[in-house]
């Protein structure tokens, strides 16, 4: 989740890396990224385009849709805002992946219907992923409507909400999130051993595969402090 950390030079990235080269060191080593600062603001063209050409063909850039949307708005009279922001976005052309919609906790059971009237209208050629952080809100409702739109409700580690299994897209997407009370994730380096934990996620994404067509998985940096770890980690493991 991410690029933009000076903590990672002389760790993963090379010592001496300047900041505008981190997104073409890390495109050497993972085929794809989730874009936080989207959630905060929306990148202009410009940015969008340099991030296209640093990277190789065939990366993917995953995305927040902006707090504005989904925290402000609640998903209600914000045609203009998912119109700007999918436009924009776009600029990222084959590079462009999923786009997670990070409900809040406040975001319940009564909401559902307003999710219901949301995901139809969104653009059909692309990806689209939902998160919830009340469990209140998993439930057959819920994981019915996702289907119906073929959106992928987020799986994954984290301390908002119960482990998930239920696949409701033909995609998946995966969140290790982590626990910012225990992992500070600024270090550069591990902080918690989560090896067994990266193993049995593994086993989990081959479970998955058989059954859809393609993961994402991102990792937080308060999941064990280490991220690019995490990711190498897992990889090994899958093969």
């Amino acid at each position: 989740m991410g690029w933009s950390y000076n903590f990672w030079v002389g760790n993963f990235y090379p010592k001496g890396t300047k900041s505008t080269e981190y997104l073409a060191e890390y495109s050497k080593h993972f085929n794809t990224v989730e874009i936080n600062n989207t959630f905060y603001k929306v990148p202009s063209e410009h940015t969008l385009e340099k991030w296209r050409e640093q990277t190789p063909h065939d990366f993917v850039f995953s995305s927040k849709f902006p707090q504005t949307i989904t925290h402000r708005k609640m998903l209600k009279n914000c045609d203009r805002d998912v119109k700007f922001f999918i436009e924009r976005m776009s600029v990222l052309e084959n590079k462009l992946g999923p786009l997670l919609l990070q409900l809040p906790p406040t975001f319940g059971e009564e909401q559902i219907a307003v999710l219901r009237d949301f995901l139809p209208v969104l653009p059909k050629d692309h990806q689209y992923a939902v998160e919830v952080r009340n469990n209140q809100l998993l439930n057959s409702e819920l994981f019915a409507v996702l289907r119906r739109s073929n959106v992928a409700l987020t799986v994954g580690s984290s301390p908002f909400v119960q482990e998930l299994n239920e696949l409701t897209s033909r995609f998946v997407y995966v969140r290790w999130e982590g626990d910012r009370q225990k992992v500070k994730g600024t270090t550069g380096g591990k902080e918690l051993d989560r090896a067994d934990e990266t193993k049995r996620w593994a086993q989990k994404i081959r479970n998955f595969l058989e059954e859809t067509d393609e993961v994402f998985g991102y990792y937080s940096k308060y999941y064990s402090g280490d991220p690019t770890t995490d990711a190498r980690q897992l990889i090994e493991f899958l093969k």
